[in-house]
């Protein structure tokens, strides 16, 4: 069964374009091995990271990601099951602020004046869906 997972997260500190671009690369090599795709997003030292895969390689990353020390404060925003890939093809896209892309990183979605892109935004909605019907299943 396919699943997605969206968080968001603190970093622990300010990251540059460097090691965001290294960041990305050890993801995107993790992500593969385990059959996942999905997207960063990161703004204001904030992540939200939508991540999408079998259940197994979504527990093993979600477990693994709650103790990496890039980052603090893991909500967790949705998770749920899917039919489809939002981004199939991409082992990690990534969205910021366009000067980060000084690397021309692949899968580089540049945010808008509020922060967002489209494809942050794809996830965003599927989150707030999510939280909707788990909020609706409770009070009925």
């Amino acid at each position: 069964m396919l699943e997605r997972l969206v968080y968001r997260s603190q970093a622990t500190h300010k990251l540059g374009s460097l090691h965001l671009f290294n960041l990305l690369v050890q993801c995107r090599k993790r992500n593969l091995s385990l059959g996942i795709t999905g997207h960063l997003l990161y703004t204001e030292e904030i992540f939200v990271q939508c991540i999408e895969g079998p259940s197994g390689s979504i527990d093993a990353l979600w477990k693994s990601l709650q103790r990496d020390e890039r980052h603090h404060g893991l909500e967790l925003l949705a998770r749920g099951p899917i039919t489809h890939r939002q981004f199939a093809d991409w082992a990690m896209a990534f969205s910021s602020y366009a000067h980060y892309d000084k690397y021309d990183i692949p899968g580089f979605f540049p945010v808008d004046a509020q922060g967002m892109s489209s494809a942050a935004d794809r996830c965003g909605q599927w989150a707030t869906d999510q939280f909707s019907d788990e909020k609706a299943e409770t009070t009925i």
